[in-house]
């Protein structure tokens, strides 16, 4: 099968969605499909490259930050797309085409299926949904959400990457059903091998220091534990990252806290490998692959209540669930943990074993099938 990947995010570049999108092509590739990517060129990232099998095309689209893509700079993508696309399959012509994002990808898979007759999937992550990122994307749908409906409607199968993604689409878009299908995680690497118990225990966050992930809320959980011993380390980069670094500092909590700036997923990873609990008090997520790579690393999850990561915590076996305000909240799960190694630990090994639940192979062969019935 032959398969045309939209994201206008691909690692090294942008968030989570991006990683789930290089996750799946490169399971696809593996299968032996003919996997191309069209996204957006940033930096003196190669134009074209294959990387686990699969082919990359990169965009110039005015993309001006690593972490973060403007209104200017997908707009950038889909004035870039279109006609690169069109030229593309012409000569390589693709059974189906796989949108992630059905904003802004999603007019792009739309336009294509118009002129080309190829039927396109939409995987939804939560900021391309109605009222899914309200504090970022609100005002964009009070303008766009009258044009978004035949994206939707249009797609011969539309994914959603949590129950909570689905429930919002559903309700956005009455007539349109979306299969969940949640992000992934390669169990083999992502393997903490014997767990244990740190001295002093490491709390870790990582994401973007935006409102949304709401990096502030660990500070102020962290300063009521602040007479135990732990350390933590918050990875990830940000408009908000010097207030918090600040905050930090006048919490007296800068000397406990490592702030690493961006990291790449295998950095990432090594943190994860010397850390002890994921804490995550988003305001809003789709399923955050953080979340499900720190439980396939055997970590304690402390996660907001906030979109689809009630899909990740079973309370109180591998972790707990509180709203992202609740500082008190999240502070007296860590000072259980922090004074009972043994219940933390259980809960360690406990995401560890829930993890398979989320093994990649079992999520691109749920794709492999959408994908396939949606080419016929």
């Amino acid at each position: 099968m032959r398969v045309l990947v939209l994201c206008h995010e691909y690692p090294p570049i942008g968030g989570g969605g991006g990683r789930v999108a290089q996750d799946i092509c490169a399971g696809l590739a593996a299968r032996g499909h003919d996997v191309h990517m069209v996204t957006a060129a940033f930096g003196d990232l190669p134009r074209e490259e294959t990387q686990t099998g699969v082919t990359i095309h990169r965009l110039n689209s005015g993309r001006r930050q690593e972490f973060r893509a403007g209104l200017g700079a997908m707009s950038g993508y889909l004035l870039a797309g279109l006609p690169f696309c069109l030229k593309l399959m012409r000569g390589w012509k693709p059974d189906v085409v796989h949108v992630h994002f059905a904003v802004p990808a999603g007019v792009l898979g739309l336009a294509l299926k118009w002129l080309t007759g190829v039927p396109y999937v939409v995987t939804a992550h939560l900021g391309d949904v109605p009222g899914g990122v309200p504090e970022k994307t609100g005002k964009w749908f009070k303008v766009i959400y009258p044009f978004t409906p035949p994206i939707w409607r249009g797609a011969a199968a539309v994914c959603a990457v949590s129950r909570f993604t689905a429930q919002l689409a559903e309700t956005a878009y009455p007539g349109v059903t979306p299969i969940v299908i949640p992000n992934g995680v390669n169990t083999t690497a992502y393997d903490p091998g014997t767990i244990i118990v740190n001295n002093p225990p490491r709390i870790a966050f990582a994401g973007r220091f935006v409102p949304q992930k709401n990096p502030a809320g660990v500070l102020y959980a962290l300063e009521m534990v602040k007479d135990l011993p732990w350390t933590c380390v918050m990875a990830g980069d940000g408009a908000l990252k010097p207030e918090v670094e600040a905050l930090a500092e006048k919490l007296g909590l800068k000397d406990r806290i490592t702030f690493p700036g961006w990291l790449t997923p295998a950095e990432v990873q090594e943190w994860f490998a010397k850390s002890d609990i994921l804490f995550l008090p988003s305001l809003s997520e789709g399923l955050p692959v953080v979340g499900v790579q720190g439980m396939a690393m055997g970590l304690a999850l402390l996660l907001s209540r906030a979109g689809g990561n009630p899909d990740l915590v079973n309370v109180p076996r591998n972790g707990y669930l509180f709203e992202p305000d609740d500082a008190a909240g999240f502070a007296g799960v860590l000072r259980t943990w922090l004074t009972n190694p043994d219940e933390l630990l259980a809960a360690r090994r406990a995401s560890r074993v829930m993890a398979e639940t989320f093994s990649l192979e079992h999520i691109v062969a749920k794709y492999e099938e959408v994908l396939t019935n949606a080419a016929k």
